[in-house]
């Protein structure tokens, strides 16, 4: 049985969530997200409290149970308080310089790499070291913030290269002299 799937949403006060057939519409203070869902999975709306229910019990729709309700909560959450994902610059010489509203990362390269700037994303720098990468939907944030950390991802023996700020980089011990 699904524990995510069962767990009602509830709707928070400035959010208006609409529902055409199996399309869902979703606008808050930060902005508004539209999304189909799976039409398996039947989505009752009521006052400020959604439920689901799955039409059968066959492994593919008991999958899609949770997974709509966690889409659908995602929506909520990104209009009401919005997503981010921090990265860190590890490494001597590694910077980050905002460039308009893209990125400019001199990553140990012989050029610098540039990030264009995506709809729908902000990218805030702190120092010469970290990004945030800010928007309402979360999976578009992920994918920026792990495009961006593919540039240069973390080596296991001196942790240069980008990481996301809370991960953690197994280190390999070097050659034995």
């Amino acid at each position: 049985m699904s524990r995510i799937g069962n767990k009602p949403i509830t709707i928070p006060a400035g959010v208006e969530v609409k529902q055409d057939g199996n399309k869902f519409t979703v606008k808050g203070p930060k902005g508004q997200l539209e999304r189909e869902l799976s039409s398996e999975i039947k989505v009752n709306i009521d006052g400020n409290e959604i439920t689901f229910e799955r039409s059968s019990n066959l492994p593919n729709i008991r999958a899609l149970h949770g997974t709509t309700r966690a889409n659908l909560n995602n929506m909520i959450v990104g209009v009401s308080e919005g997503f981010s994902k921090g990265l860190e610059l590890v490494g001597v010489g590694y910077r980050v310089q905002a460039n308009g509203k893209g990125l400019t990362l001199s990553l140990g390269y012989s050029h610098p790499v540039e990030i264009e700037a995506v709809e729908g994303i902000t990218f805030k720098v702190e120092g010469n070291t970290k990004i945030s990468v800010e928007g309402i939907d979360k999976q578009l944030v992920g994918q920026v913030a792990a495009n961006i950390r593919a540039k240069r991802p973390p080596e296991p023996y001196k942790g240069k290269g980008v990481k996301y700020a809370d991960e953690v980089i197994r280190r390999k011990e070097g050659k034995k002299g």
